[in-house]
């Protein structure tokens, strides 16, 4: 049989998007391409197409040409022409950061299982299937949600179907029976409960408890049961907060109480190669070891931008879609909404006094609203709902509209030919409600050094009280002064 090459393997050999190349093959403009379930093959020895054009990118930041293009990886978005002066964040980076061939030999089990329950679009997961597709010490073992949309991205980009099933309502017997355990393997479970419950967006929403609160105390009841060698989870700041902490506590009894021992702490993204200033509570629960952190790799000054994620995407205007890319897809605002936008200062500014409707300057809060992303700083925390920017500092830094589907990937850090399924708002919620892939690689990396026996805890720290009255207020606090601090340079 004729040796096949993918999609994701031709863009490499030939420095094409592999969206691209995507367009090509269903246009039956590759010869020999075939298509297998929702996969592409092409012939190996393939030239590469004469209007298979390479983008240069409107918005990219030049500087010294890169004398070995050979070793340029465009699978995330565009490393930039200083990329060496910042640490690496793939997942091939990751393996050689870790030294991953030195430890390989000390990680006792050849397969390892990993589960992500509430795997929503799989962002957590990323960084697993990653890790198990070039190393193969990981075996993915289910994943479930009861977000179909979610559930659809998920199998159409790792081509593994999750399961329907209501984790805060199924028995353990009926979540088991969903999975597809290897008794002879550990388990590493994730279960990034759903974090809307405990976000500040709900701090002044009087409509009573919010029952997705209580599936953090569930998780840890189907955890401890299904007894993983680690359990992984993220969840948003305030879940350390004064308010939410008898959620954390019930998780924390849960899990030590059937031996684990705890490692947590809330992380900025940013210090991991996320292109988005995004802080997260990190938990590991370990069971027989006291698991660590990852530790921060990017330093401020190398921190990855706006513009390392999105500046060599082409231009569109409201309403706007790319016809290589379907995901480069913006919305159709309203007239008045792109009035305000032509107004806002470009490159990180923000709306002007009088701009916009009158409510916003009585109210100190919303301080964010239609403003720009700086192109040279990390984005702001994206949401499920930024694609509008009414919702908070969303607009692109010098186009008149919010972010499109794939920008909004990009900044939360899903490689660039990632694919969400579903209607156009949904896709980003899937992504605002995602783990990011980058960090989720980062952490998966930093499993396997913990599983070779290296960053092995050698003390538990004792959580005894809440970290805060909220953290959320803080931040929005530091935004607000770094707002005026802003204001003041400008006029200046």
């Amino acid at each position: 049989m004729e040796h096949m090459m993918t999609i994701q393997e031709a863009a490499g050999k030939w420095g094409v998007s592999a969206r691209r190349i995507q367009v090509l093959c269903s246009e039956h403009r590759i010869e020999g391409a075939e298509k297998f379930g929702k996969q592409w093959a092409i012939p190996a020895n393939t030239e590469k197409p004469k209007d298979a054009r390479i983008r240069t990118g409107r918005y990219k930041k030049r500087g010294p040409l890169i004398k070995d293009a050979s070793n340029t990886k465009t699978d995330w978005g565009t490393d930039m022409s200083d990329s060496t002066e910042k640490p690496g964040y793939l997942p091939e980076d990751v393996l050689q950061q870790i030294h991953y061939n030195e430890i390989a030999e000390r990680i006792p089990n050849a397969t390892y299982d990993f589960v992500d329950l509430f795997c929503g679009a799989g962002g957590m997961s990323y960084g697993f299937h990653k890790m198990a597709d070039l190393t193969g010490r990981f075996r993915w073992a289910g994943a479930i949600d009861i977000d179909q949309h979610a559930m659809d991205t998920y199998y159409t980009n790792y081509h593994c179907r999750p399961e329907n099933v209501n984790l805060g309502e199924a028995e353990t017997d009926e979540i088991r029976s969903a999975l597809h355990l290897n008794p002879e393997n550990d388990l590493i479970l994730i279960g990034c409960a759903p974090c809307q419950g405990f976000s500040a967006h709900r701090k002044k929403d009087h409509r009573g408890p919010d029952k997705r609160n209580t599936l953090v105390g569930r998780f840890a009841e189907i955890a401890v049961q299904l007894n993983p060698k680690l359990i992984v989870m993220e969840n948003v700041p305030d879940l350390l907060a004064k308010r939410h902490w008898h959620h954390f506590e019930v998780f924390k009894e849960t899990v030590e109480d059937a031996g684990y021992h705890i490692a947590v702490k809330i992380l900025n993204m940013a210090d991991y190669g996320v292109p988005q200033a995004r802080f997260r509570t990190v938990l590991l629960a370990g069971r027989d070891f006291i698991p660590t952190l990852p530790k921060p790799v990017f330093k401020p000054s190398q921190y990855r931008t706006v513009r390392d994620a999105i500046g060599d995407l082409p231009p569109l205007k409201a309403a706007g879609k790319d016809p290589d890319d379907p995901m480069h897809m913006t919305s159709r605002h309203r007239k008045e909404t792109v009035e305000i936008l032509k107004q806002v200062p470009k490159d990180g500014g923000s709306r002007p006094r009088g701009v916009g409707p009158q409510c916003l300057d009585r109210v100190t809060g919303f301080y964010d609203v239609y403003g720009r992303l700086a192109w040279d700083k990390p984005a702001v925390t994206i949401t499920a709902r930024c694609r509008t920017p009414s919702c908070g500092r969303f607009a692109h830094p010098e186009q008149n509209r919010g972010l499109s589907v794939r920008e909004a990937g990009l900044l939360q850090g899903f490689p660039k030919d990632f694919y969400f399924e579903g209607p156009f708002d949904d896709k980003f919620k899937q992504i605002g409600n995602a783990v990011s892939p980058i960090f989720s690689t980062r952490l998966a990396g930093h499993v396997l050094t913990m599983l070779a026996g290296q960053n092995i805890g050698d003390h538990e720290e004792i959580i005894e009280s809440p970290y805060f009255g909220s953290y959320s207020g803080r931040i929005a606090r530091e935004k607000q002064k770094e707002a005026k601090e802003t204001e003041v340079e400008r006029v200046g």
